[in-house]
């Protein structure tokens, strides 16, 4: 398949600047995978697509407000910095994204905070990328929450509010790392959650920290030729047997998230059964792809082109699944992260 089949243009009024309120307020598309019906819901009714048994996989990462903004020493120039990922704590070394990038050069400092906190320029990674060393403050994201905003996308035209570090976050939101929403989980409430729970549904939890990259669009045209930026994920014991048991009993695994759809697909044993995992996952899914655990999946609709929009589409078929856009935009539904929900059965 090539890039080109996976380009449809979106209205801007289109793109949520904001999230549903209340969460599971948000509109619901369901596509049946087997009869290409589609069915036009809310959120808070996925509830009657579950039976007991049936296992929910949700992705507890958490979001921290990973944009800085500070001054270069001397000229006192406006920088802004984007947290990507910690690469040795205990040197306090990150890879960064600067803006502008052309005044940031190797030995350059950025100074926050009231000048507390710093960090130094060690070496270049790419055009806009750096890695830097940050001064000794003691507990770093202590500080990042109070001074940090929320990595919203470029997408969402406005500038992020503090408002936006709890509706930027998903409601089980618990191990720091992401830098990107897992944006199919912000759907859920916690009456939602024990509303499956009461009904017999089980909970695995599994981490995957979302890097920025996670909005990069896709720009090779033969699609076997794309790299993904690799993402560190966990799957512990407790995870592992809870999907395990579902898979054994013929239960449905739903997968919150093309995130946890990539964690699970990338720790598959030769029994078509899951292991305890942890490390780095650079698992690129498109069409074709024969999903070996999943079995149903909420996501968003998602930009074109994205490797986002190319996972929802080996999940449903690259037909239905375009299929299924057009449709919403004829609903008008709201796309992208604080965007409506496409649950896939």
């Amino acid at each position: 398949m090539k890039l080109s089949e996976f380009n449809y243009n979106i209205p801007k009024k289109l793109i949520a600047k904001y999230p549903a309120d209340p969460r599971d307020s948000s509109y619901m598309m369901v596509l049946n995978r087997q009869t290409g019906e589609i069915e036009d819901k809310k959120f808070a009714d996925i509830l009657n697509y579950f039976q007991k048994g049936d296992c929910l996989v949700i992705n507890d990462t958490k979001v921290f407000p990973a944009r800085l903004f500070g001054k270069k020493e001397k000229t006192n120039a406006k920088i802004e910095v984007l947290l990507l990922r910690e690469l040795k704590a205990e040197d306090r070394i990150w890879d960064v994204i600067v803006d502008p990038a052309r005044k940031v050069r190797i030995g350059n400092k950025i100074y926050f905070d009231e000048n507390k906190l710093y960090c130094e320029i060690i070496d270049n990674t790419t055009s806009r990328g750096r890695t830097v060393r940050f001064n000794n403050v003691g507990d770093i994201y202590r500080i990042i929450d109070r001074i940090g905003q929320m990595p919203l996308p470029d997408y969402i035209k406005r500038d992020p509010t503090e408002l936006d570090k709890e509706t930027y976050q998903t409601v089980f939101a618990d191990k720091i790392g992401s830098v990107a929403v897992p944006s199919a989980g912000l759907h859920f409430t916690k009456p939602l959650l024990k509303k499956l729970e009461e009904k017999g549904v089980t909970i695995a939890r599994i981490t995957l920290h979302i890097g920025y990259s996670v909005f990069d669009p896709v720009d090779v045209e033969d699609l076997t030729k794309h790299k993904m930026h690799s993402e560190y994920f966990e799957i512990n014991k407790e995870a592992v047997e809870t999907v395990n048991k579902a898979l054994k009993g013929k239960k449905q695994v739903v997968a919150v998230g093309s995130s946890v759809a990539r964690a699970l697909e990338s720790s598959v044993l030769t029994t078509n059964a899951i292991k305890i995992n942890r490390g780095w996952t650079d698992k690129f899914i498109y069409p074709p792809y024969e999903f070996k655990i999943v079995s149903r999946l909420i996501t968003n609709f998602h930009p074109p082109k994205s490797t986002l929009m190319l996972l929802s589409a080996a999940f449903a078929g690259k037909d239905e699944l375009m299929k299924a856009y057009k449709r919403a935009m004829k609903q008008e539904a709201r796309f992208f992260s604080y965007g409506d929900a496409f649950f896939i059965i």
